[in-house]
Formats: structure tokens, C-alpha cells, sequence
């Protein structure tokens, strides 16, 4: 049983929480991070989504996840990548880039865009099996020619911003 803070609309927390997958109201909401990882050569670190997924199976992206009760944005960014590809990142060397309100399904999401540099060796990612079950380094052309091929999950419309802050 996974439990979520909710926040409102600024991102402060309510002092409620939620279990996963139980409804939230109008005006709540909960924080999903996604992290990119960019290394020297200009490439993000992308995973293929575990076939079994209910949502979007056997599509890349960054890694992605929700905040769980007592997370702050950076913490969700650094347990996420740590949980799914077994990767340790630097909290120095990340940014929060920006935050967007959107809906995931049937919730209310504050979504913090992260993006930290530094240089993973692709050959330590540890798959965890029921998220991941690849990884590999992108330009961001391989990235929007994966997306024209429906091998990328289309869900982040934000990618041309990304691209040219990062």
C-alpha cells in the first residue's frame, strides 16, 4: 500500500494523505516527479517501461514517479531512479527545471521536471523488474524519432522546452 501527502494548489501540503489509486478531491492533488538524466555527450538516460504495466507497457521515457507520504520533490526524484534503475544520483548535481499541473487519469498531479547531469554507466543500471526492463542513452532526435515510431510514451509535452533549457 503505497500512500500520497495532498497537496494543494501551490504544492503545500494539506496535512490529508491518500492511498494510492483512491479518489482525491476537486481541489487536490499529489506530486509526481520526472528525472532525466543528461551525461557530457548531450544524451538522456531513457527506460522502457515494463511490459506488465496497466499504463503504457514497453514505452520509453525518463524515469518517472509519485512523491510517497513525507517525500519532498528532490527526495521522490532520487528514491524514484534509485527504486527502478538502482542508480544513485548526486542531489547536487539536479535541478528542478519546472512544475506543471496536469491530470494523470483520474488525479490531480503537480508535476516537478528534473533533470541532473552526470555520467551513468549504463552496464550498473539494475532493473527493478516490475518497472523497468531496459535502459539506454537518447539525443533528443533519437528521442522524437522513438515518438513518431510510437515507441515513446507521448505524454510529455514539454520536450521542446526540456531540450532547449537543458
Amino acid at each position: 500500500m503505497e500512500l500520497w501527502d495532498i497537496l494543494d494548489e501551490a504544492g503545500n501540503k494539506t496535512g490529508k494523505t491518500i492511498e494510492r489509486g483512491k479518489p482525491m478531491g476537486k481541489d487536490e492533488y499529489h506530486l509526481l516527479v520526472h528525472v532525466w538524466i543528461k551525461n557530457s555527450n548531450g544524451e538522456y538516460l531513457i527506460t522502457k517501461r515494463a511490459a506488465n504495466k496497466a499504463h503504457l507497457p514497453n514505452l520509453w521515457e525518463p524515469t518517472v514517479g509519485a512523491a510517497v507520504i513525507g517525500d519532498d520533490s528532490l527526495k521522490a526524484a532520487l528514491r524514484e531512479v534509485k527504486e527502478e534503475i538502482g542508480i544513485n544520483l548526486s542531489p547536487t548535481k539536479g535541478k528542478c527545471l519546472f512544475r506543471l499541473k496536469g491530470q494523470h487519469y483520474d488525479f490531480h498531479d503537480l508535476v516537478d521536471v528534473w533533470l541532473f547531469k552526470e555520467e551513468v554507466d549504463i552496464s550498473e543500471v539494475i532493473y527493478q523488474p516490475e518497472e523497468v526492463c531496459g535502459a539506454k542513452w537518447a539525443t533528443p532526435e533519437q528521442i522524437k524519432t522513438l515518438i513518431e515510431l510510437g515507441e515513446f510514451a507521448d505524454t510529455f509535452s514539454y520536450l521542446g522546452d526540456l531540450f532547449k533549457i537543458a
